[in-house]
C-alpha cells in the first residue's frame, strides 16, 4: 500500500496555501450531489447501496448516512437493516476512524443508542484502497463523493503502474481521479448513478479522451455544473470543480449549469429543485448566481465536452445537429497545416540566390497575418521535394552544397536518423501544388479567429492553418469565420492561454460547423464577403445570425 499525497487522507483538489491539508466539501455542495442523484430519503436507501470511495472524516459520508436513517425509519425498519446499505471507503486508518467517530456522533446526535451507532459506523468504513478493492465489492446503486485530485507523478511509480494495469482510461498525465471515475462506473446497477464533486479538466484535455469516450458508449450523463467561481470547498484550491452525474443508462437530456459568485447563499436542496424544475421544463425563476440550460443530445466518443457556459453550450449542440462540419465530403474543404521542417534556421530564408532558384518556394509565415491582410514577410522555404517525392541532391549543386555545410545540425533530427538516406528531407512532405491554391491562412496563436486570404502565391509555415475549398468562395467563408458564430466554436473547444490567446488547430477547426453554400442568397454572399474584406465582424455576425437562424440574445447568453 502506498502513502498518499496528504498525510491524512486522499486530498480531493490540491490547496493553493496549505499543499499538505485536506481539502472538505462545504454542506450546500454535498447536498446538492445527493440531491442530484436522488439519494434522498423519500427513496428506499435502505435496500440500495451506496458507496463512498474516499470518505476523508466525513463531508459526504455523514449526510449519506443520515438520509440512509431517515429513509429507514419511514419505513418502519430496524436500524440494523441498513448495515450492508453504505460501504465508505478511506485510505488513512486515522482519517478512516475518525469518520466512524463523525458517524457515531451524528446518529447518537438523533437518538440513536451508542452501542447500534458505533456498530452501524463500524460496519460502514472500511480502511483500504477503494480502486484495488472494488473488484471485490457489490455492484452499486449510488457512488458519490469527492475523488482525490493527485497527479500520478506524485504517486509511486510501482503504484501508479498498477492502477494504469487496472483502469483502460488511465493515458497520458491523467489524474488519479479518472481511475475513480471509471471505478464507479464499472461498478454500477443498471440505473445505477455516480456523482462526484471533481475537477472537470478531463472534459476537455487530452488525457480525459479515453474516459470520455468511456462514458458516451455506456452511460447517460445527466447533468454537470461547472462551479469555478462557487468556492465550494472550504480551502482556497487550484481545481476547477464541476458536479457531474452519470447514470448506467441511454443517454437522454442533459442539464448544463453554472454556477457562481452569490450562488453558495442558496441551500443545496433549493438549487437541486431549481436545476430540476429546469430539465422538467418549468419556467421559474433561479437562485442567484445560477445559469442553466437543457441540451437535447450529448457528445459522443471522445469528443470534448465544453460545459463551462450552460447557454453556449446548449447552443453549440444545437448548431452541430443541424450545420455540416467544416471539414466534410458535403462542403468539399480540407484543414491542414503548414510544412514543418525540424530546423528553421537552415530551411527557412530570405536570401534569394542561396541555392537554386526552383528550390526556393515562397513561404508565408504567422507574422505575414497580423494586419488582416495578407503581406508576405519574403520567406522562403528551401524546398528538398518536388512532385514524385524527395529531390536527387546531385542534381542541384548549390543547395548539396548547403545542405552539406549544415549537415551535421540536419542529421541530428530525429527525422533524419529515422530516413538516413533521404536525411535533408523536411519533417512533412511538401506538397508544391498547394502554394498554387488559393486558400484561407489562419495563425495558430491568436485572440480572435482572424483568417487572411492567399491568392495562391505562397505554401503555407508549421504555425499556420490552412483551409481549401471546391465548394466555397473563402472570401464568404472567411466572413463567416470571423463572426461572433465562427468565434464562438473555438472558445468553446479550443485551448486558452495566458493573455486569452486562443489556439487554433485542426482539431478546433474541424468543430465549426458550416451551413450549405449553395443554400445562401445573393445578399448573404456579397455582405459576408464586405464583411470579410473590411473586417467587419458586426456586419459578419449580422449575417451570420440570419444563416445559422440564431437569436441575438442567444449569442449574448453564449458570450
Amino acid at each position: 500500500m502506498f502513502q498518499p499525497l496528504l498525510p491524512l487522507s486522499y486530498p480531493g483538489p490540491v490547496p493553493l496555501l496549505e499543499p499538505k491539508g485536506v481539502v472538505y466539501t462545504k454542506p450546500w455542495v454535498v447536498e446538492l450531489v445527493l440531491d442530484l442523484a436522488k439519494y434522498t430519503e423519500q427513496s428506499n436507501l435502505v435496500d440500495a447501496l451506496a458507496v463512498e470511495p474516499a470518505a476523508g472524516e466525513g463531508a459526504f459520508l455523514v449526510p449519506m448516512v443520515m438520509r440512509l436513517v431517515a429513509s429507514c425509519l419511514r419505513q418502519k425498519r430496524p436500524l440494523t437493516d441498513c448495515k450492508a446499505s453504505l460501504i465508505a471507503y478511506e485510505l488513512n486508518e486515522r482519517s478512516a476512524e475518525a469518520a466512524r467517530e463523525a458517524v457515531t456522533r451524528a446518529l447518537s446526535g438523533v437518538g440513536i443508542v451508542a452501542e447500534i451507532a458505533e456498530s452501524l459506523a463500524e460496519a460502514w468504513v472500511r480502511t483500504g484502497d477503494f480502486l484495488l478493492d472494488v473488484a471485490r465489492l457489490p455492484r452499486a446503486d449510488y457512488v458519490i463523493g469527492n475523488p482525490p485530485y493527485v497527479r500520478l507523478e506524485d504517486i509511486p511509480a510501482e503504484t501508479a503502474s498498477i492502477y494504469r494495469d487496472s483502469y483502460s482510461t488511465m493515458r497520458g498525465r491523467a489524474d488519479l481521479y479518472v481511475a475513480f471515475f471509471e471505478a464507479a462506473l464499472r461498478k454500477l446497477k443498471p440505473s445505477g448513478v455516480c456523482a462526484y464533486i471533481c475537477a472537470d479538466r478531463w472534459m476537455l484535455n487530452q488525457y480525459g479522451a479515453e474516459l470520455r469516450s468511456f462514458v458516451t458508449t455506456g452511460f447517460g450523463v445527466e447533468a454537470v455544473v461547472e462551479m469555478h467561481n462557487a468556492d465550494p470547498f472550504d480551502d482556497e484550491v487550484s481545481a476547477y470543480p464541476a458536479v457531474t452525474v452519470i447514470r448506467r443508462q441511454r443517454q437522454g437530456k442533459a442539464l448544463v449549469a453554472s454556477a457562481g459568485l452569490g450562488v453558495d447563499s442558496t441551500d443545496g436542496g433549493t438549487l437541486a429543485a431549481s436545476l430540476q424544475a429546469a430539465v422538467a421544463g418549468e419556467s421559474k425563476a433561479l437562485p442567484k448566481g445560477l445559469t442553466v440550460a437543457v441540451v437535447e443530445s450529448w457528445f459522443s466518443g471522445s469528443d470534448p465536452w465544453p460545459c463551462s457556459s450552460p447557454g453556449r453550450l446548449a447552443l453549440l449542440r444545437r448548431l452541430e445537429d443541424q450545420f455540416e462540419p467544416l471539414e466534410s465530403e458535403t462542403t468539399e474543404t480540407k484543414v491542414g497545416i503548414g510544412v514543418a521542417t525540424g530546423l528553421d534556421k537552415v530551411y527557412i530564408t530570405k536570401n534569394e540566390i542561396l541555392v537554386e532558384s526552383s528550390r526556393l518556394l515562397p513561404l508565408a509565415m504567422a507574422q505575414d497575418t497580423i494586419t488582416g491582410q495578407f503581406l508576405w514577410s519574403g520567406h522562403f522555404l528551401v524546398n528538398p521535394w518536388e512532385q514524385s517525392g524527395l529531390i536527387n541532391l546531385k542534381a542541384y549543386p548549390r543547395l548539396q552544397a548547403y545542405f552539406d555545410v549544415h549537415q551535421e545540425e540536419i542529421r541530428k533530427r530525429n527525422t533524419a536518423q529515422r530516413n538516413p538516406e533521404g536525411w535533408f528531407r523536411t519533417i512533412d512532405r511538401v506538397n508544391v501544388d498547394l502554394s498554387q491554391k488559393k486558400k484561407l491562412y489562419i495563425p495558430d496563436i491568436k485572440n480572435v479567429f482572424d483568417p487572411v486570404l492567399d491568392e495562391g502565391k505562397t505554401y503555407p509555415h508549421h504555425n499556420l492553418y490552412y483551409l481549401l475549398s471546391e465548394r466555397w468562395d473563402l472570401e464568404v467563408l472567411g466572413g463567416l469565420l470571423i463572426s461572433s458564430i465562427g468565434q464562438l466554436f473555438i472558445e468553446a473547444y479550443g485551448v486558452k492561454m495566458r493573455g486569452g490567446y486562443l489556439r487554433f488547430q485542426a482539431q478546433y477547426l474541424r468543430r465549426i460547423r458550416v451551413p450549405n453554400p449553395d443554400q445562401l442568397t445573393v445578399s448573404h454572399l456579397e455582405r459576408l464577403r464586405t464583411a470579410f474584406r473590411k473586417r467587419d465582424r458586426q456586419l459578419a455576425t449580422s449575417v451570420a445570425l440570419e444563416v445559422y437562424q440564431v437569436k441575438a440574445t442567444e449569442i449574448e447568453i453564449a458570450d
